[in-house]
């Protein structure tokens, strides 16, 4: 049988896959509605670079549609740990009416932290409250959406006001996360994940091994 780690066994094939998810951190995002009230969706479509985070949403969900009127936002990232959470709000949409491109598969629904069971969390330098249950907080301000080529996503900038980190996963006396501690949860194709054990570390990092072999803090048994 042959593996992945065996180099003389590659041989490709050229795919038209439908999405192209193919592994990156899951966001519950707070956004603010426009009674007040606060929306909580999750997304997948998020990078990082320095203090700055890249989003993508669809132009026909509630939080693109909460972004482009107030732009303040929570990134939440959960661990592995809580996906069920993360999928109870799957299929909901904060949108009244649902959208027609939606309306075969989601439901509205206005109290979204109820629904998932998750907690809301004042939040310190934007409107949207945190998820209190979210190892990782990173409250955020709109600084430019764009809409991408085919209209139907806003790729959206914006600027990291404060980051709140579960303590278990900080290493002590400083402001590095443990990455033997954390352990996002990771939307690979549309099937949750979380993180194998670790392999090594980059000459770049300032938090070299940790906790080898041993079980995260943040993890359920």
């Amino acid at each position: 049988m042959t593996t992945l780690s065996d180099p003389a066994a590659t041989t490709h094939v050229t795919i038209n896959p439908k999405i192209l998810y193919f592994g990156t951190p899951v966001v519950l995002l707070s956004t603010e509605n426009d009674d007040g009230s606060a929306n909580l969706a999750p997304m997948s479509s998020a990078w990082a670079l320095g203090h700055t985070i890249v989003l993508g949403l669809g132009t026909d969900g509630c939080s693109g549609h909460n972004l482009t009127a107030r732009p303040d936002m929570v990134v939440n990232l959960p661990a592995a740990h809580q996906w069920q959470a993360v999928e109870r709000l799957a299929p909901l949409t904060g949108r009244h009416p649902v959208p027609a491109s939606k309306s075969d598969r989601f439901r509205h629904e206005p109290a979204k932290f109820t629904a998932a069971g998750l907690r809301p969390q004042p939040s310190v330098r934007v409107r949207p409250p945190r998820v209190a249950d979210c190892p990782l907080q990173l409250e955020a301000r709109t600084t430019a959406i764009h809409t991408a080529a085919d209209g139907d996503f806003f790729i959206i900038e914006a600027q990291v006001l404060a980051v709140h980190a579960d303590a278990r996963i900080v290493v002590a006396d400083t402001g590095h996360i443990d990455p033997g501690a954390w352990n996002p949860l990771i939307y690979n194709f549309r099937h949750y994940f979380g993180l194998g054990e670790q392999l090594g570390h980059s000459f770049r990092s300032e938090t070299p091994t940790s906790n080898p072999g041993g079980s995260r803090p943040n993890e359920s048994d």
